[in-house]
């Protein structure tokens, strides 16, 4: 069973509209509502590959009420924690002429301590006997980088995977606690580390503990990194366009069941390079592949024929021709 920890949950609402002109009123049709935040994203696309998969959350209010009405009914396992705040809203508008997406995230409601305490423990309850746990975006006030370091300490001392997918303080926190794959893309990489150059930036992740590092380079493609091994780097020969927000979701889902079929994905050894080629494959033809669905947390039917397309090289310095991966836009959602 692979686990997703989605400490910061949203209420994704997505709208089409034909162009979007800022200032101006837009006649739309129905938008989609659906229970969201990285790691429920993550959850559907395993769910939809058919992984055994179960999606750890909160809920709470009005909104979280709708959030785990829709939750329920998507049919994808699942475990909530009450809490008294409200669950947010992640607003995404698509302009079908430009293929382009603004997403407006709200914040959060804090966690309280005895909120911050059920999650936690839940997570680890269920994380222990998990395959490999996705914790993924943005943390919400009161379940900080400390905690969120704390919880990937104790599941990483227990012998289980672990792959971070979140930005700011909370990524090094990760990083620290040494876990198992670290999924930054180019923009977080730069803030966190201060470098322009992803593979330098990917290396200091490494040294700070991390054992892999997955980044999205937006047009440049997918880079995997680790600290003893070739740097990979893999791209789409086209580009494609869409709605990319769940894009760098879709990554994650795949690096999520490499490492619980391959826990030891980072080592320097024949098998698990063989594993990270392929993995780097997958999860960039994955990615590829939800910029072309309407919701994120879905996968084209394309994707298979997609992966036949990914052009992979291996190189020591990380720096290989890519030129057409699609936009990566994700802010910890």
């Amino acid at each position: 069973m692979i686990l997703t920890v989605t400490p910061n949950p949203a209420l994704d609402l997505t709208w089409h509209v034909d162009r979007l002109q800022p200032g101006e009123t837009h006649r739309v049709d129905a938008g989609a509502a659906r229970a969201g935040g990285k790691g429920l994203n993550v959850a559907r696309v395993l769910h939809g590959e058919g992984h055994d998969v179960l999606a750890l959350t909160t809920a709470g209010g009005a909104v979280g009420a709708e959030f785990a009405a829709e939750l329920a009914a998507s049919g994808i396992p699942h475990r909530l924690i009450p809490v008294t705040g409200t669950t947010r809203r992640s607003i995404a508008l698509v302009d079908e002429a430009s293929g382009d997406t603004s997403v407006l995230n709200e914040r959060g409601a804090s966690l309280a301590p005895d909120e911050i305490a059920a999650l936690t423990a839940s997570a680890l309850e269920l994380g222990r006997s998990a395959d490999a746990v996705a914790i993924c975006g943005s943390l919400p006030e009161g379940f900080g980088a400390d905690e969120l370091g704390a919880l990937v300490g104790s599941l990483v001392d227990a012998g289980v995977p672990v792959i971070v997918d979140t930005s700011g303080p909370g990524m090094l926190a990760a990083a620290r606690a040494g876990v198992s794959a670290l999924k930054p893309n180019a923009e977080e990489l730069r803030a966190e580390t201060g470098l322009d150059d992803p593979a330098a930036g990917a290396q200091a992740l490494l040294e700070l503990g991390a054992r892999m590092v997955v980044a999205s380079l937006g047009s440049e493609g997918l880079m995997v990194q680790t600290a003893d091994a070739a740097g990979i780097r893999a791209r789409l020969p086209r580009v494609l366009h869409g709605n990319a927000t769940g894009a760098g979701d879709a990554a994650v889902a795949a690096i999520a069941a490499a490492l619980a079929e391959t826990p030891d994905l980072h080592a320097d050894t024949p098998a698990a390079a063989d594993a990270r080629a392929r993995l780097t494959r997958r999860a960039t033809a994955w990615s590829a592949s939800a910029v072309l669905m309407p919701l994120a947390g879905d996968l084209s039917p394309e994707h298979a024929a997609l992966e036949l397309e990914v052009v992979v090289a291996t190189t020591d310095t990380g720096s290989a021709d890519a030129d057409a991966q699609p936009s990566d836009p994700e802010a910890s959602a």
